[in-house]
């Protein structure tokens, strides 16, 4: 029985300055929809997030967007998000964040920015201090991620991370593979297809 029924995905509200970063999106959306995946992302319908959320409907997937009503007119068209499978409106960051953890089964950072960024690593803290055993990757797009992962090697290597068994994120090059390559993590780690509530509740 497949334990991951829905994929996080993280990633820019803007197209970046490469057209594959959108078209890796498009794709990993479109994969995702032909595994029978649901998608959670941040709602927005511009740039790569649009992006991943247009390959995951056209693939006649199921889309779960989940926005604070700040960002609503910043990052996404209203024609867009009534496309949507399922739309949740929060209040803030913070509710948007556990929402999208407690709905997800495993995570994936394509490029982005400062936010996706914070996103990611504190996905990778709560598995460093054993709030979850989800699968991570990081979709390393043209090597987007290398500076990140070099920077996670200095601090491991300075000693500062003191659980590196529990933070160990795939680094998946080509879209394609990002998906089989959590469904085998999962399967090989046993990893749980629901969040904890009362974990959720210490996050």
């Amino acid at each position: 029985m497949n334990m991951i029924r829905s994929i996080c995905v993280y990633c820019g509200s803007s197209p970046g300055r490469s057209e594959t970063y959108v078209e890796a999106g498009y794709a990993l959306g479109r994969a995702i929809a032909a595994s029978k995946l649901r998608l959670v992302y941040g709602g927005g319908t511009k740039g790569i997030m649009g992006a991943v959320a247009r390959g995951t409907l056209e693939g006649r997937g199921q889309v779960l967007g989940i926005i604070p009503q700040f960002l609503m007119n910043k990052e996404a068209t209203e024609a867009g998000l009534g496309e949507l499978s399922q739309l949740v409106v929060t209040e803030n960051m913070h509710e948007r964040k556990r929402k999208m953890f407690f709905e997800s089964d495993a995570f994936v950072a394509l490029p982005g920015g400062i936010g996706t960024l914070e996103e990611i690593v504190e996905i990778m803290t709560w598995a460093q201090l054993g709030r979850h055993r989800k699968p991570i990757v990081f979709a390393n797009i043209e090597g987007f991620w290398n500076p990140m992962l070099a920077l996670l090697d200095h601090m491991r290597d300075a000693g500062f991370v003191h659980t590196s068994h529990l933070v160990q994120p795939l680094v998946v090059d080509s879209v394609d593979k990002i998906v089989p390559a959590i469904l085998s993590e999962a399967a090989s780690s046993g990893t749980p297809s629901e969040g904890d509530p009362k974990v959720i509740d210490r996050l």
